[in-house]
């Protein structure tokens, strides 16, 4: 059975939000929109979005590093939050494995983001129902788009190539490879959900810099001991403006 799901490599993103901004604008004009903003700048916002990326400092002071972690719905083979619908909207497709709602079946019960261990369902205040990733299923199906466009926005947007797309059931599909190869995982497999998405670790790289590599052989500074100075003849700002 086909399961597609994105994969995430977290020792490529750099944080810069192209997934988030990219997903909403997508998203927002789609089935799945609109996805309304509440206050966006006030003290109590509220806003609905499909894909966020979490900063977190990791490691003692000073040996410390930035790790940028993006977080969706990670469309679990065994999602626990569609039994707990009680009226069936929350759903997983036979045919490919996402997890979707059914907007004109939810009742904005919240059920669903109770059940889910990794706080990835957003409740839109304006609608009253629950919202959530959804791959991009309007557009990785479209006709109308280029073969090469059909992925989802997200993945498309991110300019360091740190999400991939496809089928993890496919041993060689790009996402399986990339599993087994840079030892990729799954978020809490303890709650045996069994999260489609996956991560590829952080890969720290050892660097050593010595002190005479802090020192520039060019320093303009340097130069001929001394910064060149203007003459007292040469005309200044005050010569031909006036203030």
């Amino acid at each position: 059975m086909t399961q597609l799901a994105l994969i995430i490599d977290l020792n490529v993103c750099v944080g810069c939000h192209a997934c988030v901004t990219s997903c909403k604008e997508w998203n927002t004009s789609g089935p799945a929109g609109p996805m309304s903003d509440e206050n966006p700048y006030g003290a109590d916002p509220t806003g609905v979005f499909f894909n966020r990326v979490q900063t977190y400092e990791v490691g003692t002071f000073p040996d410390t590093c930035t790790l940028h972690f993006p977080k969706s719905c990670l469309h679990c083979e065994d999602p626990p939050c569609v039994p707990v619908c009680p009226t069936g909207a929350s759903y997983k497709r036979k045919e490919d494995g996402i997890v979707l709602v059914d907007y004109d079946k939810c009742i904005g019960c919240q059920y669903c983001s109770w059940a889910c261990p990794y706080g990835a369902r957003e409740f839109d205040e304006k609608q009253k129902v629950m919202k959530k990733c959804t791959l991009c299923v309007d557009r990785i199906y479209s006709e109308t788009l280029p073969e090469r466009d059909r992925k989802p926005s997200c993945v498309l947007a991110c300019p360091t190539g740190a999400r991939l797309f496809g089928d993890v059931h496919d041993p060689e599909s790009n996402v399986s490879r990339a599993i087994r190869d840079n030892a990729g995982y799954d978020l809490m497999p303890e709650w045996g959900t069994h999260p489609a998405n996956h991560y590829l670790p952080r890969r720290r790289t050892t660097m050593t810099i010595h002190e005479d590599e802090l020192i520039r052989a060019d320093n303009p500074l340097k130069i001929d001991g001394k910064q060149p100075k203007p003459t007292t003849q040469q005309p200044t700002l005050d010569d031909s403006t006036s203030w």
